[in-house]
């Protein structure tokens, strides 16, 4: 029999060498790692007591907060699965989520039950409902009832393989997929991070970007917990008060998507504040400009600035570019980290050699067990014993990977990927709609952000106005289109196939 790796055991394992050491700082609130262990145990019990059990699946809709974590402890603690689900999600993706995952239970941020609401109306097998927030809305359960002191319900013996959580993540076709990270995935991941990082307990992580989201979630907070170190968390991003907390509370380090790192660079007199504490930047999600690098680097004078390249199918984190390399290897998302195999693919499954652009291929234990109830999805993935990415990457000659392209077209939009597919899938639904492709558009805030072609029915008068319109009564904000251009007909190649490529071209073109 394997080892038992439960995430949960990280959690006690500090409680038990450390209790009062802070795990988590919310809003002026400190919660110790023992105090988060007994809590965890607790809402176990509640949440083993309502129904949830080993293989069951815990849906978290929530802004940042502890809760979020003690949450995610809980569900592993019963060997359930854990799944943050995106809160800019419109009501019926929220619905597919928790219909495609059979989700058990929600624990629900108390800003966010009306959507949760609207998203469960009429389910067959609505899930039982919890809200962090006293008094909880009708149908709603408190998180603090649901906790049951003075149990007796020992941790789960957890396997390597066993899933340890879901993340739904956008992919090429019309709906999102649900990864399957699994308790190893996660033990590997934090190994790698810790020894490419040289993260201990001493450090002080911020996360400020979406703990639904890999990039707050892995690249800052579980990396940081498996060490023993301390969290601050803030609810929602705000560029202000980042840099006001960096410079008060001296943290070491912070995950920012580009769209957020725009953010803090854009703010008046950055380079007159006192962010010398910070030692680590950790940044992904698309190229980063060699100016706005070299501005960072002025004002967060004692940083590594690790641009890194990563996927939610790896528990992110594939690459970083490492420190002496900053300025000879600028535009490299650097080297894989430890127990990482990386290699770059033509299309017939060959190894290219360096200089020459190829899918980049992944294989290692942290790399994801498969997709939920998606075999045929996890098969396509997995071809040839690697996992395909979808990018396209080039080597140099010294092993330092840099992106090209996006083999599948995946817009990415402030550090979120959203696949063209999923908003033509919307569009399809409208009846004036004949056909439509989605493609991004760049964008000096967002990085990308997704605009449409449609060709029109016969006859069909429908607006640009009302196709957006129509979009976001489906799709979450940052997925509807800024701008549909109509046009007679989709350019195609002799197969049918549409070229993204020209429209994306034509676009740029006005």
């Amino acid at each position: 029999m394997q080892a038992d790796v439960n995430w949960f055991n990280v959690l006690a394992h500090h409680a038990t060498r450390a209790p009062d050491k802070a795990i988590t700082v919310f809003e002026g609130e400190t919660i110790t790692y023992g105090e988060m262990a007994t809590r965890a145990a607790a809402l176990a019990a509640g949440l083993h007591g309502r129904g949830v059990r080993r293989g069951d699946v815990v849906g978290l809709l929530s802004y940042n907060c502890p809760e979020m974590l003690e949450t995610i402890f809980a569900a592993n603690h019963l060997g359930a699965i854990a799944m943050p689900i995106n809160w800019r999600l419109a009501a019926p993706e929220v619905r597919y989520i928790l219909e495609h995952s059979e989700a058990k239970a929600l624990m629900c941020d108390e800003a966010l039950t009306g959507l949760a609401d609207e998203a469960v109306k009429d389910m067959d097998r609505a899930p039982l409902r919890t809200c962090v927030a006293s008094p909880a809305p009708a149908d709603w359960t408190t998180l603090a009832h649901l906790r049951v002191d003075g149990h007796d319900l020992a941790p789960a013996v957890t396997q390597a393989d066993d899933v340890h959580r879901l993340m739904y993540t956008s992919g090429t076709t019309g709906h999102p997929k649900g990864v399957m990270l699994t308790h190893a995935n996660l033990a590997w991941k934090n190994l790698a991070h810790i020894v490419e990082f040289g993260f201990t307990s001493a450090d002080l992580g911020l996360a400020c970007g979406p703990l639904y989201h890999v990039g707050a979630l892995d690249l800052t907070t579980t990396s940081l917990i498996a060490a023993g170190a301390t969290v601050i968390i803030h609810r929602t991003f705000d560029a202000v008060a980042v840099v006001d907390e960096l410079e008060r509370s001296r943290a070491t380090t912070v995950w920012l998507a580009p769209a957020m790192v725009n953010a803090i660079m854009a703010l008046p007199g950055i380079e007159q504040r006192d962010l010398s504490s910070v030692r680590v930047i950790i940044n992904g999600g698309e190229k980063m400009p060699v100016p706005l690098i070299e501005r960072i680097q002025s004002a967060f004078p004692s940083a590594w600035f690790a641009d890194a390249y990563g996927l939610t199918e790896t528990v992110s984190g594939d690459t970083f570019l490492d420190r002496d390399s900053i300025i000879t290897k600028l535009g490299s998302v650097g080297r894989p980290c430890l127990h990482l195999e990386l290699d770059i693919w033509d299309e017939h499954g060959r190894s290219v050699p360096a200089g020459e652009r190829g899918e980049i291929v992944l294989r290692g234990p942290k790399v994801f067990a498969g997709y939920w109830r998606d075999p045929e999805a996890t098969a396509k993935a997995f071809a040839g014993g690697w996992f395909h990415t979808g990018d396209i990457g080039v080597r140099d000659e010294d092993g330092y990977l840099f992106i090209v392209d996006r083999l599948k077209d995946m817009i990415v939009s402030g550090g979120e990927n959203i696949a063209g597919s999923e908003v033509e899938r919307v569009l399809y639904e409208h009846d004036s709609v004949l056909e439509a492709a989605v493609v991004g558009r760049p964008d000096e805030r967002w990085g990308e952000v997704p605009v449409a072609f449609v060709a029109r029915r016969e006859g069909a008068s429908v607006t640009a106005g009302e196709l957006v319109e129509h979009c976001r009564q489906r799709l979450a904000k940052y997925k509807v289109p800024k701008d549909v251009t109509f046009i007679g007909a989709l350019p195609r190649n002799p197969s049918g196939k549409v070229l993204k490529r020209e429209l994306r071209t034509r676009h740029h073109d006005g």
